[in-house]
């Protein structure tokens, strides 16, 4: 069944935690919506996934800290960035002023 949607509708009011949501999978390639909110990853929490990862930042901004080199990469809406397997990272913060809007896609 073909269902049109957007990536900006259907954000909830409340947002206690960052919002992460499956809208497509298949057997080598699962594509997700995250919302965040002035949200950051745990003190001390690095994220080390086993499937490369495409994301780009739609709306809002973000500073992503990347473990290799200890840098962190502030995206702006258009910016994406490639993150290979296992390349530990964690979000240091997200927009204050509005919602944070990512479009990641996790791929083999």
């Amino acid at each position: 069944m073909t269902v049109l949607k957007n990536l900006f509708a259907d954000i909830p009011q409340e947002l206690p935690g960052e919002l992460s949501e499956e809208l497509v999978s298949g057997k080598m390639c699962r594509i997700e919506r995250i919302i965040s909110r002035s949200h950051a990853s745990p003190e001390g929490f690095w994220y080390d996934q086993d499937d490369d990862e495409w994301v780009v930042l739609l709306q809002g901004s973000a500073g992503l800290c990347l473990a290799e080199g200890n840098k962190t990469v502030v995206l702006k809406p258009g910016d994406y960035i490639r993150l290979p397997a296992h390349c530990r990272h964690r979000v240091e913060w997200t927009d204050p002023t509005q919602d944070t809007v990512w479009l990641v896609v996790y791929y083999l």
